[in-house]
């Protein structure tokens, strides 16, 4: 295994704070990963999240020996549902939030129904919005496309 593959290994054990079902891996917020540096970008540029996701990622690291590894934050390229790994995705789905999906449909992660509805375009955090299924009328968060 390679130094940079151990370090994928390391991060992929580091849980999104908001979300901790999914790693900050699978949410697609670790962007490039080597033994210098390893660079994140946030699900948004305000999100409240990154100091602690930034001190997780430094614990994370610091465990696993990697004390000189530097983590930079970018916010350019902005962070996008596309960076989102199918097996983030599926985690999220089981966790009871709508992950996004390529063709842009939406479905109720509680019974599978594509019969639902937007309450809000605000959810429990800023990068979600807050749906209701019509079928088995329970709501849900939903992960804004972009």
């Amino acid at each position: 295994m390679t130094e940079t593959q151990a370090l994928w290994d390391v991060l992929a054990e580091v849980p999104d704070p908001e979300i901790p079902a999914v790693s900050v891996v699978e949410l697609g917020i670790v962007r490039d990963v080597s033994v210098e540096r390893v660079v994140i970008t946030p699900t948004y540029s305000g999100c409240p999240a990154t100091l602690f996701i930034e001190q997780s990622i430094r614990a994370a690291l610091d465990a696993a020996g990697y004390r000189g590894t530097a983590i930079e934050t970018v916010i350019s390229p902005p962070w996008t549902t596309d960076w989102i790994t199918p097996e983030g995705g599926e985690k999220l789905r089981r966790y009871g939030i709508a992950p996004p999906l390529p063709s842009g449909e939406v479905h109720c992660p509680q019974c599978g129904s594509s019969e639902v509805e937007e309450v809000s375009r605000f959810g429990s955090t800023p990068c979600k919005s807050q749906w209701r299924c019509r079928d088995c009328l329970e709501p849900f968060d939903r992960f804004k496309c972009h």
